[in-house]
This record gives structure tokens, sequence and C-alpha cells, in this order.
């Protein structure tokens, strides 16, 4: 079990510097923001509080300084200044602009007065007991009383803290109009529940140590939640800035993957009117290659597409629609994807005869569809592409029925 805490420690002293180290160019940019800067030092103070207690560092830094255990200190300042910080960053985040800062200064001033008498009472009291590890450190500690008390003050302060964060971020995420920023402050939630869960454990240890009954089963417990805790809580404060690009990239391979799909029904008509074509069509092996924005050339095939259909409606009628139809076995409904692909081929299909009839000054098909229903409207651009798609699959699928056809009347 000590290699799982050690290995949760680790991660979250990395998790927490590099979520400092990701937001540090913001805040040269932003140097007047005050929740940024609580941000930052929340981020930085989390990563502190799990690297200097690592069994792997700590009896060197207490070396350094020549003081046993300073870095239980070190840790517990660290975390009682993250958890201030994280109090400034709710309160900017979820109050009215211009009560914001008086409510993030009497916070403060809460927490570093708890600050200032916490170092006091440890500088008086330390850690009656040297281990070589910060958790066997704490457990032989807990045992003089004058360190439980001290122990127990400790844990009433993050306890504090960690409601309040519970009580903010529920309020937060209510009024969240973002999704990833509600869901990161949900994550903030269930970390700030886990890390009460710790306070509570911890303090039913102490309890136990002082009453004379064994709590040490309630070990593995109170460090899962709390190194769990402080990693939901640092991810949760870094959704917001990186979701957004889980988002971008999606709609990134959305856009590229419906541009091919798109594809057939757009080269199809693209033979049949050149024109329709802001640039000529690529091959197929680097039409597949990804471009830098496959969001407008998606736009492009769109607009082309409905201008293609829109040309060649004029050398159909219902009656053509019907003939089709009825050549392939397939059902009479022109307002399906299906249906509108079966236009689109009728259409191919009709246009070298209705170019001949024009030529030689016959009348063609009644103009502009004579009896096609009229395509479906769509305001939403995402509404347009799936359909167009549903109609480019089934147009594919129509060119496959039609070759196979073929193939078989050959054969036989």
């Amino acid at each position: 079990m000590t290699a799982i805490y050690t290995a949760l420690a680790w991660i979250c002293a990395f998790v927490g510097l590099a979520a400092f180290a990701y937001r540090l160019p913001d805040l040269v940019r932003r140097r007047h923001d005050v929740a940024l800067w609580a941000l930052c030092t929340y981020f930085l103070c989390s990563g502190i509080s799990f690297l200097v207690d690592l069994d792997l560092l700590r009896l060197h830094i207490s070396a350094f300084f020549g003081l046993p255990n300073i870095t239980s200190l070190i840790t517990q300042v660290a975390v009682v200044v993250l958890t201030a910080a994280q109090q400034v960053v709710l309160v900017y985040w979820s109050s009215p602009p211009a009560e914001a800062p008086g409510m993030a200064r009497r916070r403060v001033a809460f927490f570093g007065a708890a600050l200032c008498v916490l170092v006091a009472a440890s500088l008086a009291v330390g850690p009656a007991t040297k281990s070589e590890t910060a958790t066997s450190t704490i457990l032989l500690s807990i045992q003089d009383g004058r360190y439980a008390l001290y122990m127990s003050f400790y844990l009433l302060i993050c306890a504090v803290g960690q409601f309040e964060t519970v009580r903010l971020s529920l309020r937060f995420t209510r009024v969240a109009n973002r999704q990833w920023l509600a869901f990161g402050m949900r994550t903030v939630t269930v970390g700030a529940s886990m890390i009460l869960v710790y306070c509570v454990t911890r303090g039913i240890q102490i309890a136990g140590t002082r009453l004379h009954f064994d709590a040490a089963a309630l070990d593995p417990v109170q460090w899962t939640c709390g190194s769990v805790g402080a990693l939901l809580q640092i991810v949760g404060w870094t959704i917001p800035a990186w979701g957004i690009r889980i988002t971008r990239a999606r709609g990134w391979i959305d856009s590229y993957r419906s541009y091919l799909r798109l594809r057939p029904l757009w080269y199809a008509l693209h033979r049949a009117s050149p024109d329709i074509a802001l640039d000529p069509p690529r091959s197929w092996p680097r039409d597949l290659l990804p471009t830098r924005d496959p969001h407008y050339r998606l736009y492009r095939r769109v607009i082309e597409i409905r201008d293609g259909q829109l040309m060649l409606r004029s050398c159909l009628s219902l009656d053509d629609f019907v003939r089709e139809a009825r050549s392939l076995d397939l059902p009479e409904d022109p307002a399906s994807p299906l249906g509108e692909a079966l236009q689109v081929r009728a259409a191919l299909s009709r246009r070298p005869e209705a170019e001949a009839d024009e030529a030689g000054g016959a009348d063609g098909a009644a103009a502009d569809g004579d009896g096609l229903p009229a395509r479906p409207e769509y305001e939403d651009f995402r509404e347009e592409v799936a359909w167009l798609t549903e109609v480019a699959a089934s147009f594919t699928a129509l060119d496959g029925k039609v070759r196979r056809r073929a193939a078989t009347r050959i054969a036989t």
C-alpha cells in the first residue's frame, strides 16, 4: 500500500506543478487578474505540498534546513495557503464584481490569521517523533497530546476551507454558462468532498489515539481520499482551460469527416456543372490530406452541393423522378435523403437529353423541378450537414446498386 500512496503523491506533485507552468504564461499577460493570481498560487502550493513530503526528498530537505520534520510544517502551510487561494478564485468567479474584493479580503484575513497561529503552534510543539516516512511520523506524533491538539486545529482549518469550496462550487456550477466550466466545478466539488472525508478520518484517528483504541485501519482511507481529492481538484481547476481544446478538436474531426463523406455527391455534381466549384477538384489522395481549416472547406462544399442541386432541378420533373425510382424499385418519396439522392441521379441521367432538347429548340422538362417538393430548409448549419451526409451516403449506395445491376445484366 505504501507504494500506492507514494505513486499518488508523485502524481499529485507533478500535476500541480504542471498546471502552474501551464497557466504561468496567462499570468504574465493578465497581471491584474486577481482570480488568476490566486489560481496559480493554488497550483504551486498544491504541487509543493506533495513534493516536499515525498519520502525520497523529505529527509534531505529537513537536513538542509537543520530542522527535523520541517517538511510537515511546509506541507501544512502550503495546504492552508492553497485553501485560501481556492476561496479567492471561487469568490471572484461566483460573486458580483462589486462584492468580490471585500469577500476575498475577509477570507484571506481569516486564513492568514489561522496560518499565523498554526505556525506558532507548530514551532512550539513540533512533531514529537522523527520517522523515515511522513505517514508514520504523523501517526506516532499524534500520540502526544499537544501535537494531537495542533493537528486537530489544522484539520479544522482544512475542513472549513473545503466545506466553503463545496458550497461555492455548487453555487457557481448552477450559474456557469459553459459546459467545460460546469464540469470542472463538479470535479472540484467531488475533490473537496473527498478531502472532507480525509479530515474526518484523520480526526477519528486522533480521537482513537487519545481514547486508546486502534484506528490505524482508517489510514488507507484518509491517505487515498486526501491524495485523490487533491488530484481531482487540480484537474477540475484546469478543465475549463483545456476542455475547450477538446471541443475544438472534436469539431475539427467532425468537419473533416463530413467533408470527406460529401465528396462523392459533390464530385458528381461538379462533373455535371463545373462552375459550382470555387476551386478545381483535387485528386482523391490529396483530398484525404487534412487541411488547416476544414470548417471553411466543409462550408464551401455544402454551398457548392446546393448550387449544383439547384442547377440540376431545372432539367428534372416529378415524372422523371418517378420513372427513375420505379426503374430501381425504390420508394417514390422525393422528400427523404434517398429521394433527394435519387433526384440527383435522375437529373444527371436526364441532363444530356435536356441539353439536346434545348439546343434543338424543343421544350424540356418543366423548369425548377416541376412537381417536386422543395428541399428542406435548415437554419442550423450542422443540421444541413447531417442531412446532406445522409443524401451523399444514399447517392453512393445508389451508384453501387446500379453497377451491380449492370454487372448482372452483362453476365446474363
